[in-house]
């Protein structure tokens, strides 16, 4: 309990983070991208996202508008066709995948990924290490 759950927490994202080469989620927004991933926990993290970075969030809220226009893709946690997210993607045409569930926690900063919204599928090209 308590402290032993969170290392086994800990040791098993890092375990699943190593050999997951896909995430598969719900197309949202349709189209296909190659870009660089930006993970996103808050949307006062603005200063560290460029344009045409692939923004990965948990999920997005009308505050994180400034970083949706400079993405071009979107990936997020949670959320479902009528999401913030999704919604917003199809305003502004960029392919977006929502209710991967794992993919902030298996992607990171840097790695290079292509997110097919056709099939729902984000690939993992190569690894920042």
């Amino acid at each position: 309990t308590g402290k032993n759950i969170e290392l086994l927490r800990d040791k098993n994202q890092t375990l699943i983070a190593q050999g997951i080469k896909e995430i598969k989620g719900t197309t949202a927004s349709a189209g296909s991208v190659k870009g660089v991933a930006k993970i996103i926990n808050s949307y006062r993290q603005n200063q560290k996202f460029q344009k045409g970075e692939i923004l990965i969030a948990p999920m997005t809220t009308p505050d994180w508008l400034p970083l949706m226009e400079k993405a071009s893709a979107i990936v997020t946690d949670i959320g479902g066709l009528t999401s913030h997210a999704a919604i917003v993607s199809r305003e502004l045409n960029i392919p977006c995948i929502i209710g991967t569930k794992i993919a902030t926690r298996v992607l990171k900063d840097g790695d290079l990924v292509e997110v097919n919204a056709n099939k729902g599928v984000v690939k993992i090209i190569s690894r920042n290490t």
